[in-house]
C-alpha cells in the first residue's frame, strides 16, 4: 500500500484543506503515516504569509527529499501560487498544485481525467484533534498593504450554508463536540451569496445540531463584528465567549498606511461594547511590529492599546516584506534589532495582560473540553474553557474528549491548574 505523509504550515484554513486532501487519499486506498518512517508521497501544504513561512516551506520540502529521495513530493498551498519557479528548482519536487486544484490532488497525481472517489466532498474527521475546523469561506477582499494573501487566495467566496451544516452533522456524529468556524476573512461570509445569509445564520443553523456542544469563531476583523453578532454571543449556549480580533497596530498613522479599515478609537470602542455585553469574554489578537515608518511613538500607541483591551493572548509578528504588496515599496525600514526589542517589550506587556485577565477566574468553576494528555506530565490532562483559557487537571481516569467541571486554582506560565469536581 502506498504511504503518504502530510505536512501543514500556516492557518486553520490550511489545516482544514489538509484534512480534506487526507480523506481524498484515504478513500483512494493510500495509507497515511504519522511517524518518522519513509513515505512514498509527501504532501506539503505551504504558507506564504511571511518570509519565514516561505523558508519553513522550503525546509520541509528539503526534509522530505532527505527522508526519501525517490518519493513523490507534492507542494501545494499559498507558497505554490506565485513562487512556482522557486519551488521547481528545489530537488525532489514532482508536483506543484495551486489552491484551487487541491480538491483534485489525487486524480492529478494519478493522471486520471476524473475521479469522483478521490475528489473533495467535505470532511468527516479531523486527524489528531478533538476540535474540528470547518472552512466556511475562502479568499479576501481587504488588500491590507503588507499582506500577500489576497493574491494567493483570491476574492472572498462563501460556501453554501447547507454544505456547512451537513459537514458539521458528520463531525458531530463522529464525536466532535466543538467546531471552529474558520475562513481567510471569516466575517465576510455570505456577502457574495444571493441568499443574503451571514455568519449569524451559520451559527444558528449549527446550534441546532445534536451532539455539537461548542461553536468557536476563528479570527474575525473588527469591521465585521456587528451588534447582532455580539447579541448572539451574549445569548447563545453554544457559541464560545472568545473573539480573536486583529489589532496589527494601535496607531492611526500606521493603520492608515496598512490600509486597515478602522482607527484606534473605533477598535477600542468596539472592545468596550463587547465587554459591556459579555463581561467574561476573552479577547485575543494579532500585532504586527516594525511596519515601515513605525516610530517609537507609533509603537508606544500599540503598547498602550494592548494595555487597554487586556487580551488573553497576543500573536506578535515582525513585519516581513512581501513582494507584490503595496508596503513592499515603502521606505523607512525598521531595523531587525529595533524590531526584536519592540517584540520583546510587547511580549512582556502581553504576558502581564494575560495574567490580569486570568486572575479574575481563580476559584471559579468552569467547563473544560479535554483535548490531550499533558506531554510534560502524563498524570495531567489539558483542554480549554469556552473563553479559551488553557486548563490542566490531574486525573487517573481517561478524560480525552470529555467535558468536565473544574475549579480553577493556580495560574501557571501558560495555563491554569484546576481541580476536578
Amino acid at each position: 500500500m502506498t504511504k503518504v505523509k502530510f505536512i501543514t504550515l500556516g492557518c486553520k484554513v490550511n489545516q482544514y484543506d489538509t484534512q480534506s486532501m487526507r480523506e481524498g487519499f484515504v478513500r483512494s486506498g493510500f495509507k497515511e503515516i504519522n511517524n518518522g518512517g519513509k513515505a512514498d508521497i509527501y504532501v506539503i501544504n505551504t504558507c506564504t504569509v511571511t518570509a519565514n513561512a516561505d523558508r519553513k516551506s522550503r525546509n520541509f520540502i528539503n526534509y522530505a527529499f532527505r527522508r526519501n529521495p525517490k518519493a513523490r513530493i507534492i507542494v501545494t498551498g499559498c507558497y505554490a501560487e506565485l513562487d512556482k519557479d522557486e519551488i521547481a528548482a528545489i530537488p525532489g519536487v514532482t508536483h506543484i498544485i495551486i489552491n484551487k486544484d487541491k480538491n483534485r490532488i489525487v486524480e492529478i497525481l494519478n493522471k486520471h481525467s476524473e475521479s469522483n472517489e478521490s475528489r473533495q466532498t467535505g470532511i468527516s474527521d479531523f486527524s489528531g484533534h478533538t476540535r474540528a475546523f470547518i472552512k466556511i469561506q475562502d479568499g479576501c477582499d481587504n488588500f491590507c498593504s503588507y499582506c500577500k494573501v489576497p493574491m494567493v487566495r483570491g476574492v472572498s467566496r462563501s460556501r453554501p450554508l447547507e454544505d456547512i451544516v451537513q459537514e458539521a452533522k458528520k463531525l458531530a456524529g463522529n464525536s466532535f463536540k466543538e467546531i471552529v468556524l474558520c475562513g481567510i476573512c471569516l466575517g465576510s461570509y455570505g456577502k457574495d451569496l444571493r441568499s443574503s445569509k451571514n455568519l449569524i445564520d451559520v451559527i444558528e443553523a449549527l446550534e441546532k445540531i445534536e451532539g455539537l456542544l461548542r461553536i468557536r469563531l476563528s479570527s474575525i476583523e473588527a469591521g465585521d463584528i456587528s451588534g447582532g453578532l455580539i447579541k448572539k454571543m451574549s445569548q447563545s449556549k453554544k457559541l464560545c465567549q472568545h473573539l480573536h480580533i486583529p489589532i496589527q497596530s494601535g496607531d492611526d498613522e500606521i493603520l492608515k498606511k496598512m490600509n486597515r479599515r478602522y482607527t484606534r478609537e473605533s477598535y477600542l470602542s468596539l472592545i468596550n461594547k463587547i465587554k459591556s455585553s459579555i463581561p467574561e469574554i476573552a479577547i485575543t489578537t494579532d500585532a504586527l511590529v516594525g511596519f515601515p515608518g513605525e516610530s517609537e511613538d507609533n509603537f508606544q500607541n500599540t503598547v498602550n492599546l494592548v494595555k487597554e483591551i487586556m487580551p488573553l493572548r497576543v500573536h506578535i509578528f515582525p513585519y516581513s516584506r512581501r513582494l507584490g504588496t503595496l508596503a513592499s515599496n515603502f521606505n523607512d525600514r525598521v531595523s531587525p534589532l529595533v524590531m526584536k526589542e519592540r517584540i520583546s517589550l510587547l511580549t512582556s506587556i502581553s504576558n502581564k495582560c494575560a495574567l490580569t485577565y486570568k486572575k479574575q477566574f481563580l476559584n471559579k468553576e468552569r467547563d473544560v473540553l479535554i483535548e490531550n494528555r499533558s506531554k510534560e506530565n502524563a498524570s495531567y490532562w489539558e483542554g480549554h474553557t469556552d473563553n479559551y483559557i488553557k486548563v490542566r487537571v490531574r486525573s487517573a481516569k481517561d478524560l480525552m474528549n470529555n467535558f468536565i467541571r473544574v475549579k480553577l486554582k493556580k495560574i501557571n506560565k501558560d495555563s491554569i491548574e484546576a481541580e476536578l469536581l
